[in-house]
């Protein structure tokens, strides 16, 4: 009995411990029902990415392509109020598109993201308008579009300066 209260106090700071590491979560799907089996942490870079689609960058001035990449969608109030957040990395070749049911000056922040990211904002013509670059991890303040976009791409922070992606150029993408 004794050995039997020693492994289930053991148990129980274990428990307690690697709680107290992980980022608090919001669920909507909790039954308030217990379990059994503890629940699987979470991975330790966040959130797994999910490939769905593709995206390119398309020059203004040649009209070529400047680079393609994974994305993960966010186009529902939910997805977009995610995006990134929880995340501790991401790959050059993932990005997430952000996409608006109509074009309005957009506005992101950085709560909860770990990683330092490049912002684009894309018009209704699919025309990068605006780029906020290198966006401080965890920061609170506003990063506007300064004008109308209906799409917000974001990928990993120094990727429009090594990519040469700017003002002008085109994004296009596909849905799997």
């Amino acid at each position: 009995m004794k050995n039997f209260m020693w492994i289930m106090a053991l148990s129980g700071f274990a428990l307690a411990a690697s709680c107290n590491n992980q980022p608090k979560q919001e669920s909507s799907t909790d039954t308030g029902s217990a379990s059994t089996t503890p629940a699987a942490p979470a991975p330790a870079d966040g959130p797994v990415f999910k490939n769905e689609g593709q995206l390119s960058f398309i020059s203004k001035a040649k009209g070529d392509t400047i680079k393609t990449i994974a994305i993960e969608i966010a186009e529902t109030d939910e997805e977009r109020a995610k995006g990134l957040m929880d995340r501790k990395s991401m790959e050059d070749t993932q990005g997430m598109l952000f996409i608006f049911s109509a074009p309005e000056e957009q506005s992101f922040w950085m709560k909860n993201t770990y990683i330092s990211l490049d912002i684009m904002y894309v018009n209704e013509n699919f025309e990068i308008v605006s780029i906020q670059k290198y966006a401080t991890p965890l920061s609170e303040e506003s990063l506007p579009s300064f004008k109308k976009a209906q799409y917000v791409v974001e990928t990993n922070a120094g990727f429009a300066d090594k990519y040469k992606v700017a003002y002008g150029d085109k994004i296009a993408f596909t849905k799997k």
